[in-house]
This record gives structure tokens, C-alpha cells and sequence, in this order.
């Protein structure tokens, strides 16, 4: 069986500092998931059974009355091209019966608001639901996606409303949740200076602060930290960065797994005599005052976890959150780009 969770997901999001931003909620049930930022949109993705990597459908509906979701399809090819130039057409059956061509994107298939609709009905009960015109048929499974589909409705309080997904009522549609604006986040100017090497007094000094900010839950969360008796050698040397003249960001791999590198970030004063703030364990990058974590679900990479955090003059603000769907060897690179945070950043 496929593994849909990856362990290190979870290691992320036990990574994440109690300042980030408020993220969204996600859910997801055999064949069928949900991300809903914290803007309220929600994301619904459905997949071919797990054994099948023909194709994948994201609905996507925004917050607020009277909103439709828009549908859209792509089409598995974990080692071919474009998947839209490389089919000529394609299109919807439902119960058997042709419901009409797809529009072709720049990227994938987007189905009409009819079609769409058509799908979300079917789906819901035994309706089959499939697409013809490329390499193979795409039968999407409708395991799961009423749970999921109820979770979306629950989470823009569409329970009991006329443009419910699911459970419909006459609860009016002024009363649905309201989409809530994107979070700004100024980002403030950063030195220019190159990271230098700690010295071995410097960490020797920090190291036990360094330790006290780490989740101990799993074993050798950051290696390069530990007392003498557990490093080892071949970690790379723990860096020091100047974000201004009062601050200073650490960086140090933290962890290394067959196909990921966690590096842990924390921001403490110039001097480096105060309380260390970390910001997480599992990044992957650090470049003008702006830290990206990007891993891998698996080795393949068709399934990816992203996250990103911008200095803002005090600390690191959570920017963005995100992962590209379930593990289902549709695509390179992953499927969708599922956010459960989303925020405007603006210079200072």
C-alpha cells in the first residue's frame, strides 16, 4: 500500500513556532482530501483508486455566499510531457454517458460548471464517474469523497445552506463564512554579510540553549548538537548569519534521512547571550531574510511538503504552507498545490 502520511509531515508540523500565523485545516479520507487555507478557500482533491495513478480532480471552492467551485483534471504521466498537449481530447462520462469535452489549460483539463456539478453528484453516491481521451482511461474513485467533501461544507459553515456540497438545507446563504483577507507580513531589509562558521567555543557555549528549544520526542532530532559522544563527523559545521545589527540567525542540519536534510533555524541577539527562538527543524534553505523548507514524500518525488517563513525586523513569521497532494505517482514534482496557509508579503 501507498504510505499517504509520510512520518517526516508530521516532524514538520512539530517544527512550526507558536508565532506562526494562524494555517488552515486539512483532512483527508481514503480516496479523497481537503486543504482549506486560512482565507477559507478549500481545496478538495480526488484520485483514482490508490493503485492507479491515471489522474487526479481538484475542486476548489472560495468562502462566502453563493460561491461555485470550479473543477479541473490532470491526468497521470510520472514520466512523460505535458500531459494536456499529448491528448487531443478528453472527456467526461458519468453512469456510462458522455457529459462533454473538457476545456484544455495551459496545464490540465478544466471542466465546465455543469460538468462539474455533475461530478460533484455523482460522486457523492454510486454515480461512476470517468475520463476518456488519454493514454488510459482516469476512473476517479468515490471512495472518501463524501467525508471529505462534508468537511469543506463544515468548514465554510455550508451545513444546512442551499450550496451545501452535501448535507442541503434552507439555512440561508448569508449566513455562510465569509472569506477572511490574506495576512501581510512587511518583510524587513537583512545584512548582506555571508554566513560564517561558528567556533567551537561559541557552540560549545549555545549548544545546551540550542537543545532546550527541540522537541526530544524523536530520536536525534538535530545530530549536530548533541554531546560529543553522539556527533558526528561528517555533519556539516553549524553557521551563523547576521539579519541586522540586533539579530543573528543559526543554522545547523539538524537531521538526514535516504531522500531529505532537515536544518534547524533559530534567531537570537548579536551578542549571542540571550534565549534562542527557534523557528524549525526541517528547513531547506535560508536567502535574504526568507527561510523555505521543501521535502520530499518519498524518494520518487511526486508528492512534496512546503512551508516558508520571511523576517519581518522581530522574527520569522510563518508565510506559507502547503503540500502538493497525496503520494499517487501522478506527477513529478507533485499534483496540486494544496495551501493551508497563504499571506501577502509586502518590503517595509
Amino acid at each position: 500500500m501507498i504510505n499517504r502520511k509520510p512520518v517526516f509531515l508530521i516532524l514538520i508540523g512539530l517544527a512550526l513556532p507558536a508565532f506562526a500565523t494562524q494555517s488552515g485545516v486539512s483532512f483527508e479520507h481514503k480516496d479523497w482530501e481537503v486543504a482549506c487555507d486560512n482565507t477559507l478557500t478549500c481545496r478538495i482533491a480526488g484520485y483514482a483508486a490508490e493503485i492507479d495513478p491515471s489522474g487526479s480532480v481538484l475542486l476548489t471552492r472560495p468562502a462566502g455566499a453563493n460561491t461555485i467551485p470550479n473543477g479541473e483534471v490532470t491526468l497521470g504521466n510520472l514520466d512523460e510531457g505535458d500531459n494536456v498537449k499529448s491528448v487531443k481530447k478528453l472527456t467526461l462520462w458519468i453512469d456510462g454517458k458522455p457529459a462533454g469535452d473538457l476545456s484544455a489549460s495551459e496545464e490540465n483539463w478544466r471542466l465546465s460548471e455543469s460538468q462539474t456539478q455533475k461530478l460533484i453528484e455523482a460522486v457523492k453516491g454510486n454515480g461512476k464517474v470517468e475520463f476518456k481521451g488519454g493514454h488510459e482511461p482516469f476512473l476517479l474513485s468515490d471512495d472518501g469523497a463524501y467525508a471529505v467533501m462534508l468537511k469543506a461544507d463544515d468548514v465554510q459553515n455550508r451545513i444546512g445552506t442551499p450550496g451545501a456540497l452535501t448535507k442541503k438545507g434552507d439555512r440561508p446563504e448569508s449566513s455562510v463564512a465569509q472569506a477572511v483577507a490574506k495576512p501581510i507580513i512587511y518583510a524587513a531589509k537583512v545584512g548582506a554579510d555571508a554566513p560564517r562558521p561558528l567556533t567551537e567555543k561559541e557552540l560549545a557555549v549555545l549548544k545546551a540553549r540550542l537543545l532546550a528549544t527541540v522537541n526530544h520526542n524523536y530520536d536525534d532530532m538535530c545530530d549536530s548538537l548533541y554531546p560529543a559522544e553522539k556527533e558526528d563527523e561528517s555533519l556539516e559545521q553549524p553557521n551563523v548569519t547576521r539579519l541586522d545589527d540586533k539579530h543573528v540567525l543559526l543554522s545547523v542540519i539538524c537531521w538526514r534521512a535516504a531522500y531529505n536534510v532537515g536544518v534547524g533555524y533559530w534567531v537570537i541577539d548579536s551578542q549571542l547571550k540571550g534565549k534562542p527562538v527557534l523557528v524549525t527543524v526541517s528547513g531547506t534553505d535560508y536567502d535574504k531574510g526568507k527561510i523555505v523548507l521543501g521535502q520530499k514524500g518519498r524518494g520518487l518525488g511526486d508528492c512534496w511538503v512546503s512551508a516558508s517563513w520571511v523576517w519581518d525586523g522581530q522574527s520569522f513569521r510563518n508565510s506559507s504552507e502547503a503540500t502538493t497532494g497525496a503520494c499517487r505517482y501522478i506527477h513529478a514534482g507533485g499534483t496540486w498545490d494544496l495551501p493551508t496557509l497563504v499571506t501577502e508579503v509586502q518590503p517595509r
